[in-house]
């Protein structure tokens, strides 16, 4: 994978001696395993969802995030596809995956606009773009997606990133926006 960090600027490149404490643990882990997941539970106001942290700077990979589903599974997949990919598999933007949590899944590329609302410690990371996301979108039991007829019900547990914040659907993921 390639190596070259010029163009990054997160805190490992860039060698940001004062860390705030979860700045730092995020380091450790990347500086460890290669990335980080990094989970946010379902609460009352809305569904959990993951991410990865250290993918970008270690491999050159967009990081992924997902969302709707149980944190332990979303951490659990979010290891394993940038595992796949350390060892040479393509993950791209509209990319369709069918070897993946026994359902297929579709990658789609994340509008920056979104950044600031659901991945937060990948900015404290990162510092400031280019660091590309993919989200890991899931289908419904009859296998449509949020942007397919019969999908739309998924939207209250997935967000649809790919679209500009104030073309997305109103909903638990732009009450906040």
């Amino acid at each position: 994978m390639p190596t070259d960090h010029t163009a990054c600027h997160c805190v490992l490149c860039r060698h940001v001696d004062a860390l705030d404490p979860r700045t730092q643990a995020t380091v450790d882990t990347v500086n460890q395993h290669g990335w980080q997941v990094t989970m946010i539970p379902a609460d009352d106001q809305g569904p959990g969802w993951a991410y990865t942290i250290g993918l970008w700077h270690r491999h050159r990979i967009p990081e992924l995030a997902m969302f709707g589903l149980d944190i332990s599974r979303m951490q659990t997949l979010l290891n394993d596809l940038p595992q796949r990919a350390a060892e040479g598999q393509l993950l791209e933007a509209d990319q369709e995956l069918h070897d993946i949590a026994n359902v297929p899944v579709v990658l789609k590329g994340v509008d920056y606009r979104w950044y600031k609302a659901f991945f937060g410690t990948a900015i404290g990371f990162y510092r400031k773009p280019p660091f590309p996301f993919l989200q890991v979108v899931w289908p419904n039991r009859d296998g449509a997606f949020p942007w397919q007829p019969g999908g739309e019900g998924l939207l209250g547990r997935q967000p649809r990133l790919s679209l500009h914040p104030d073309e997305h659907p109103v909903g638990v993921w732009t009450q906040d926006l």
